[in-house]
């Protein structure tokens, strides 16, 4: 009943099978545990009804600027793409909307936000143009860089993200875009409220929050992930668990689905292997790790369940348990339609030109759209109602290839307004649930003021996957979404998810931490895996290569002052 292996890895979601895949590559026999029945994680795709196949919870690609898909050739296991998304956007002045494109220009967004500001439409071109040839790089530097050594004072202009913004932008940098929230670099940059809440909008949906001191890069990084190649995987996100898992495999790895993990084996301080649960398939065996143990699953589990109170300091386990993972949640909903949208405006001519729209994000005046639905979800910690305090659906009809439903109809989705996370929703964990019926009649009525044609006859049939619904399905899911945890600068960088764990190594010798609790989190693919693997090999774990390339921004823990340049 027992196995023996260099690395066991606990949890088979996206970081784990990726964390797997560069480990197996690079010579380490390696088994990953998964209590599920298939892995993937988040990344799942389910077929509701005959033929339509949707993706409940992680349907669009943050992952264009991951080193991850040239080291780990994942073109050689099946990852196709659907479309890569060549980023360009327009304000549908007509409807009070962001529509996004493949093949918007410059010169063409910039004149769909002539009528709000002539200042902002000669603004906005200048800056896109500054930052697209630096984009991967602000996005690796400020997402697939390791944090540096805690204990360092670090100079400000020694920040990996310091660094690369002001490479990209020059003398195009707001004087406080380090110091301050994306509200107020928007306030001094753009004149048109529209303009502004339409970026924040993008950055509350992709991470860090607009309002949030401190956070502007990350959350001007956070629109970026959204519009830097992301797009969709051939077939669904699922696709890339399906090419992640064929990458593993075939370099070594052993993968078991059933096994959920009862204990994380400690032996002399040091992680030794672990006990599967009763309910596995292999109920009690044994897995023995010769190098490692790590955990691809979030940080409370970990510590409070499957390492348990004997091994840690009791002061330690309470900052464990009291780690806010709760970044707000996502109520996701899709629509089988018998014909697309009908929009008016400008979205019918991005319908006109491409056949779809890439997104679409409505209604939109002013900066107080975004904070009405934000203070109901964050202050309130209540469901948003009525178009007064739910005025954001945020509609990409085009993550889905042509394949994903029957001739004669198409799926939209995913469709998504925030939430509290079920434990904090002031009427109780259930409510959303209950008001399934409302929230969903109260979007389409939304989207009906600008597509009429959406209408009963048209629609097919909706699907929804409340917080609640998304916990229960994937335990990854802590809140029922991705973020895991805030991205503010209480838990970021080198306090993410707290200063002693975010370099990936914990209190316990041979453990290590892989999932979306650690930096960066949010929807950043492949981003914590890579990260990871420095410190594996600062370790003297693993030794990958030529085929594996550092972050130039990667500090040691032998490197004392500065930063890697």
């Amino acid at each position: 009943m027992d196995s023996r292996y260099d690395v066991v890895i606990v949890g088979g979601g996206h970081n784990g099978m990726t964390i797997a895949a560069y480990l197996a590559k690079s010579g380490l026999s390696v088994c990953v545990l998964e209590s599920r029945l298939e892995i993937g994680g988040a990344q799942e795709n389910i077929e509701p009804m005959p033929g339509v196949r949707i993706d409940p919870h992680a349907s669009v690609l943050y992952a264009a600027a991951a080193p991850g898909f040239e080291q780990l050739e994942l073109h050689k296991y099946g990852f196709r793409m659907e479309y890569w998304n060549q980023y360009g956007m327009a304000i549908d002045t007509e409807h009070r909307a962001l529509i996004s494109g493949n093949r918007w220009t410059y010169a063409e967004a910039a004149e769909s936000i002539r009528p709000f500001s002539e200042k902002d439409a000669e603004m906005w071109p200048l800056q896109q143009a500054a930052i697209a040839p630096h984009t991967e790089d602000i996005l690796r530097a400020t997402f697939w860089t390791p944090p540096f050594p805690h204990e360092l004072d670090v100079d400000q202009a020694d920040l990996p993200w310091v660094q690369a913004w002001t490479k990209a932008m020059g003398d195009l940098l707001p004087g406080n875009f380090f110091e301050a929230s994306m509200v107020d670099v928007l306030d001094d940059i753009y004149e048109s409220g529209t303009l502004k809440a339409l970026a924040g909008l993008g950055a509350w949906y992709s991470g860090a929050a607009p309002t949030w001191e401190g956070m502007a890069p990350q959350a001007f990084g956070g629109t970026l992930l959204a519009s830097y190649g992301s797009g969709s995987p051939k077939g669904g996100m699922h696709t890339y668990a399906h090419a992640i898992a064929r990458c593993a495999i075939a370099h070594g790895a052993r993968v078991l689905v059933n096994c959920p993990v009862e204990e994380i084996i400690v032996e002399n301080g040091r992680a030794a292997g672990v006990i599967l649960a009763d309910e596995a398939a292999a109920a009690g065996k044994t897995i023995w790790a010769d190098k490692a143990v790590i955990s691809a699953v979030d940080v409370q589990q970990t510590f409070l369940k499957m390492v348990g109170p004997r091994h840690t300091d009791p002061s330690f386990r309470q900052n464990i348990s009291d780690i806010s993972l709760k970044g707000g949640s996502l109520y996701v909903l899709h629509i089988v339609t018998r014909e697309l949208p009908k929009w008016g405006g400008q979205a019918g001519e991005v319908v006109d030109r491409f056949g779809y729209p890439g997104s679409a994000l409505f209604p939109i005046d002013d900066w107080a759209d975004v904070t009405r639905q934000m203070r109901e979800t964050y202050s309130r910690k209540r469901t948003p109602t009525g178009a007064g305090n739910m005025p954001l659906a945020v509609l990409m009809p085009t993550v889905y290839d042509r394949t994903r439903a029957p001739e004669g109809m198409h799926v939209l989705s995913p469709i998504y307004i925030n939430l509290p996370p079920p434990e904090y929703h002031v009427e109780g964990p259930h409510a959303v649930n209950e008001q399934v019926d409302r929230i969903t009649r109260e979007i389409l009525d939304i989207i009906r003021e600008y597509a009429p044609n959406m209408t009963d006859d048209n629609i097919v049939a909706t699907f929804v996957n409340t917080p609640e619904d998304s916990e229960f399905r994937n335990a990854g899911l802590v809140g029922g979404n991705w973020y895991a945890t805030r991205h503010c600068t209480d838990q970021w960088w080198t306090k993410r998810p707290l200063p002693e764990l975010s370099r990936y190594r914990t209190p316990i010798d041979k453990l290590y931490l892989c999932h979306q609790t650690s930096f960066p989190g949010g929807l950043c693919l492949m981003a914590v895996p890579y990260n990871l693997m420095h410190i594996l090999i600062d370790d003297g774990l693993v030794e990958p290569g030529s085929w594996w390339y550092p972050s130039p921004y990667h500090m040691k823990d032998t490197e004392k002052t500065g930063a890697a340049r």
